[in-house]
């Protein structure tokens, strides 16, 4: 017998009940900014260079050109093309970096819990240092946003046996950190459930252009290329198409060329789909009848 994490069954999508997105519309969109910060030259680093330079002054550097400058003109996109965005935000960031914060609440974009900082994992912590950094990253978004945030992003997506149990207890709605399904479905939790919302793997610009080493064409066609597929797969189903992106990366210019091409494709469909966050997708499926998504037994 396979061992089981005891979060969610297994469920056919193609047998699940049927229900719609706002509007009558069959798939949600939506963008996930990854606004981060690390320290220098000590904790996990940037992790996206050999073991040796990872923690060099000239990697270190290449991470820290997503909020000095990247992140600042895909902001300028956003506003140009009139896309809201969701951003999973390390809470270093109103320290390190308050215009950023400051920028995403101008725009009226929602903040995901994102840890305090992104050298430092939390699956490995036990239990009450875990809830002790999940209770520190709340509180410092509740007091500079004047609300708890309603979802939440491990740094590097990284769970213990408890995460999900601790994120429930803090007053999360959904969290970001499993990415098993097109639609959000429901994790069981030793006091209740938790919305499982979809992410991106691959449609990850931190994946396919660092790690995978796809070019910045290549990225934009996947973009394209998933979107017009699930538009059509969701006839049959309402489906969730999230795009994430890391400021360091695709905020290069001779990639944000090729981004602006895959969002504006998007774009010429706006009348079909839900562009949207996903705290109003969570809000959505909390108003569905029970058993319309899926949920352990």
């Amino acid at each position: 017998m396979l061992r089981n994490h005891g979060r969610y069954d297994y469920s056919n999508i193609t047998k699940r009940p049927d229900y719609s997105w706002p509007g009558g519309k069959r798939l949600a969109v939506y963008v996930a900014f990854n606004i981060e910060a690390f320290g220098f030259g000590d904790g996990k680093g940037s992790a996206i260079a050999p073991p040796d330079q990872a923690l060099s002054h000239s990697v270190y550097s290449w991470r820290d050109y997503g909020n000095r400058v990247g992140v600042w003109r895909l902001f300028d996109m956003m506003d140009e093309l009139g896309i809201p965005i969701e951003a999973q935000m390390n809470t270093a960031i109103y320290d390190e970096c308050p215009d950023i914060a400051e920028r995403l609440r101008a725009r009226g974009d929602e903040i995901v819990g994102h840890g305090i900082t992104n050298s430092d994992e939390q699956g490995h912590l036990p239990e009450a240092a875990e809830r002790a950094l999940i209770q520190d990253a709340t509180a410092a978004i509740t007091k500079h946003e004047g609300a708890p945030p309603v979802g939440w992003m491990s740094p590097w997506l990284s769970n213990s046996d408890v995460t999900m149990d601790l994120l429930q207890e803090a007053g999360y709605r959904y969290v970001m950190d499993w990415t098993m399904d097109d639609q959000p479905v429901w994790l069981k939790t030793r006091q209740g459930r938790i919305l499982s919302m979809p992410y991106p793997v691959e449609v990850n610009d931190n994946r396919a252009l660092v790690w995978l080493r796809y070019s910045s064409e290549e990225f934009a066609d996947m973009i394209v290329d998933q979107f017009d597929e699930m538009l059509e797969q969701s006839e049959g189903q309402p489906l969730v198409c999230p795009i994430s992106i890391h400021p360091f990366s695709i905020g290069r210019p001779y990639r944000m060329r090729q981004f602006r091409r895959a969002l504006k494709h998007i774009l010429g469909h706006r009348d079909r789909i839900w562009l949207t966050r996903p705290r109003d997708i969570c809000a959505h499926i909390e108003s569905l009848p029970p058993g319309v998504v899926p949920e352990k037994a």
